[in-house]
């Protein structure tokens, strides 16, 4: 086995057979590769920073809905500062998406085969995304000093589901090996 392949070996299980069940048949491995999770967490950063105002202003709502006291139950209990508690799980979610995108990023891998690319998502829902050269255009590469980087295919194509219009761009983020691949 060549050293390009060798990677897929060092994938999790689960990563493994879902890359070889998605093979057709006569397709070979060109090379496999995984992002680097702390790159990948770095996308999150600008949802974070979002998120530190949104959950102190919906903390401060609630706080204040109460009349900035702790309830009496004796006296009752007013349901009205509850209505902000949604915005404070917003906020917990958005302060918690690195450890969202450090989860996606464990779970995904990018395949390149003798027939085409594909970048596959595993977690609770799998996700794949095969693209054949004819959607491909030219690459661009976007590279960090330490040689990783994102693989960024300029050919934009459109997702048409259920009347629902989709451009992307086929992008392998967070890449170890930017230069090789």
């Amino acid at each position: 086995m060549d050293d390009q392949t060798s990677s897929l070996w060092q994938l999790p299980q689960y990563l493994q057979s879902l890359i070889q069940s998605e093979l057709n048949e006569g397709e070979k491995i060109i090379w496999v590769g995984t992002p680097i999770p702390r790159r990948f967490c770095l996308r999150s950063i600008g949802l974070v920073l979002f998120g530190i105002p949104w959950t102190a202003f919906a903390l401060f709502w609630i706080a204040g809905a109460a009349g900035f006291k702790l309830p009496d139950f004796q006296k009752g209990f007013d349901f009205f500062p509850l209505f902000g508690i949604p915005f404070v799980l917003i906020g917990l979610g958005m302060l918690s998406s690195p450890l969202w995108m450090l989860r996606k990023a464990r779970n995904t891998a990018y395949i390149l085969t003798s027939n085409r690319a594909v970048i596959l998502t595993g977690g609770m829902k799998t996700d794949i995304r095969s693209f054949e050269p004819e959607h491909l255009g030219k690459l661009h590469r976007k590279q960090w000093k330490d040689g990783s980087g994102d693989l960024i295919f300029d050919k934009e194509f459109r997702f048409e589901k259920e009347q629902l219009t989709t451009t992307a761009r086929p992008r392998l983020s967070g890449n170890s090996e930017c230069k090789t691949s």
